[in-house]
């Protein structure tokens, strides 16, 4: 990978910030793109980098951002006839560049290290920071009588926290005993927190609730924390109470991976798409590059070479396409 694409990708990292590393594995000729070719495509769909071109750009891009949205890899085999070559494993795409070939793709998202964020110093805190420590979360704890001794597995144990330096995507319990708990919830529920919970009864959240909701903080905020936190297990000693936010951290963490695609809009995945009218890949129409105007009507081109055809003869194209709409319809 190029030196350059590598202190970016070190530099997104190091901001905590999502991004995938795209690298090319396999072509075979004429493909213009050599194994080795690397890109960098950012959360906010950045596109940094060489692996073929114009023409898969926006399949390639497509994926990147799919892959950064529910953090998992892909190999993707980009050829002619992509029905032929299906594999177990493999996402097969259509190889739309006028030069042919086939290449394949490894998209590899890089996502921060998830963070576990602690408010208070009680025994299930203690527990819950081993815990998170030993699954690989990186753990912080916020109280300002908490003794840095009796959290070794925090990388910081903090008095307080600013609201705007609360964590993206953290992972929040507020265990105070009520003693600081209203301060805590409103510093981090307007961040939204990947998991909010609180070890309280619902009877002693309810006032605390009634003044979040006064102080502006959203019904649907309010509704999404876990109070009290954990899976309802039967829990007693701060050990079993532990396991079970832990439990219920993973099991929230694992659905939110497994929603539909659709609701990863926040993620910046453009949700409008047009189908190329030539070879019917899908094109994000938000900043597409190739475009053509018939009839008062706009259409979408994955590539140059896909809008070149299209003009040389879009009579063709447009037979083609209405009647593939009828059959849809019937």
């Amino acid at each position: 990978m190029r030196s350059d694409l590598l202190t970016l990708a070190s530099n997104l990292a190091a901001r905590e910030e999502r991004f995938a590393l795209i690298t090319v594995v396999r072509r075979e000729p004429p493909s213009s793109a050599r194994v080795g070719d690397a890109a960098v495509v950012t959360e906010k769909g950045e596109y940094h980098g060489w692996v073929g071109g114009g023409c898969t750009r926006s399949t390639v891009l497509r994926e990147a951002l799919r892959a950064i949205a529910d953090g998992e890899p892909r190999l993707l085999s980009l050829s002619p006839e992509p029905d032929e070559g299906r594999r177990a494993g493999v996402v097969a795409l259509p190889m739309t560049c006028d030069s042919g070939g086939t290449v394949e793709i490894y998209v590899e998202p890089v996502l921060p290290v998830a963070r576990l964020l602690l408010f208070g110093s009680s025994p299930a805190v203690r527990v819950l920071a081993r815990i998170g420590h030993a699954m690989g979360y990186r753990v912080e704890v916020v109280d300002p009588d908490a003794d840095k001794a009796a959290f070794p597995e925090a990388e910081r144990v903090l008095p307080s926290i600013a609201a705007d330096a609360v964590p993206r995507g953290a992972h929040v319990l507020v265990a105070t005993m009520g003693e600081r708990d209203l301060d805590a919830i409103e510093a981090v529920a307007r961040h939204a927190p990947a998991y909010l919970g609180v070890i309280a009864s619902r009877k002693r959240f309810a006032p605390l609730r009634d003044t979040l909701l006064a102080r502006g903080v959203s019904r649907e905020t309010l509704d999404g924390i876990a109070v009290p936190a954990g899976l309802d297990i039967g829990a007693r000693t701060p050990e079993e109470i532990a396991v079970s936010i832990m439990a219920q951290i993973v099991e929230r963490r694992r659905r939110a991976a497994a929603a539909p695609r659709a609701e990863a809009t926040p993620l910046r995945e453009p949700a409008q798409e047009a189908v190329d009218p030539v070879c019917g890949m899908s094109v994000k129409v938000a900043g597409a590059r190739h475009t053509a105007e018939v009839r008062g009507l706009a259409y979408y081109f994955c590539c140059a070479g896909c809008r070149t055809k299209f003009l040389a003869d879009s009579a063709r194209y447009l037979s083609v396409k209405l009647q593939a709409d009828g059959r849809n319809q019937g």
